[in-house]
């Protein structure tokens, strides 16, 4: 079975091509082809299958094989492999994603065949505990509290089609112990689903830096969804403008959102390696 490695700020996705969205085991396959030691070492595996309601539909299976709704860079990484795999056409620059909870739009910048950016409508964020969803009584989820681990502290919480929680802090990311109270926000009793925790530090009102503990995956080099929900965070805080640059580990993206509709991601997506996975 052919597989394409694909990355966009060092969150890696391997790409499989389907007629059928039942064809296979794409859970075990997942946890399978994910592992770093075993086998071709991803973040998630992205199956990629025709659609009668856009150009191009996707299914998304973490590291650990459990499916998820959305990923913002995976997104993006799609774009480019529909577009110059001759999957899919783009029609003035644009192409619509099918996704578990609806249709993306996203705009590509194309020169001599080849897409050099992507501009990713992510949808409105969602605000409703119960689209988040999070058992909480306000809406929208601003400073909730959350006990973990004997610590107190306030999240915010929303949904960009998947949840999320974002802590902002004063130090810097870097020196926050996210290996440690990741796992444990990520199956806090609050969040029926899991949730992707997002701790990030606002340094000025056109920059943030952001780590995400990623739900089924643990700490990703970048977020894209992550880096969505902290902007918008942030925003509901008056801490930022309409246009923050994210820096993450694996490099910055640029989120858009004017503090109604939709939420725009922007960064780059690069292709890694061809492989061959054993049928067996």
């Amino acid at each position: 079975m052919r597989f394409t490695k694909m990355q966009g700020t060092g969150n890696d996705f391997l790409f499989v091509e389907s007629r059928d969205a039942d064809e296979r085991d794409w859970e075990a396959l997942s946890r399978a082809m994910c592992d770093r030691h075993y086998g071709a070492g991803a973040d998630g595996l992205i199956v990629v299958l025709p659609s009668e309601r856009a150009d191009v539909r996707m299914r998304l299976f973490n590291a650990d094989g459990s499916e998820a709704e959305v990923s913002g860079n995976g997104v993006r990484c799609l774009v480019k492999y529909a577009i110059e795999r001759g999957l899919a056409t783009p029609r003035d620059g644009r192409l619509r994603i099918e996704a578990v909870h609806g249709i993306l739009e996203a705009e590509a910048s194309i020169n001599s065949g080849k897409v050099t950016a992507v501009r990713l409508s992510m949808a409105p964020p969602r605000f409703a505990p119960n689209e988040v969803p999070v058992i909480a009584e306000m809406e929208p989820v601003i400073d909730f509290p959350l006990e973990v681990d004997g610590q107190r502290f306030a999240v915010t919480c929303l949904s960009m089609g998947n949840p999320h929680a974002v802590l902002f802090v004063e130090e810097p990311v870097e020196s926050y112990p996210l290996e440690s109270i990741g796992p444990a926000v990520e199956r806090h009793a609050a969040f029926p689903e899991r949730v992707n925790f997002g701790v990030a530090q606002v340094r000025s009102p056109e920059r943030m830096a952001l780590r995400v503990w990623e739900r089924g995956v643990g700490e990703t080099l970048a977020c894209g969804s992550g880096s969505c929900a902290a902007m918008v965070a942030a925003r509901l805080h008056g801490r930022v403008g309409d246009r923050v640059d994210i820096e993450q580990p694996g490099g910055a993206l640029t989120v858009e959102w004017d503090g109604h509709g939709d939420v725009y991601l922007s960064g780059p997506a690069e292709f890694v390696l061809e492989g061959e996975w054993p049928e067996d």
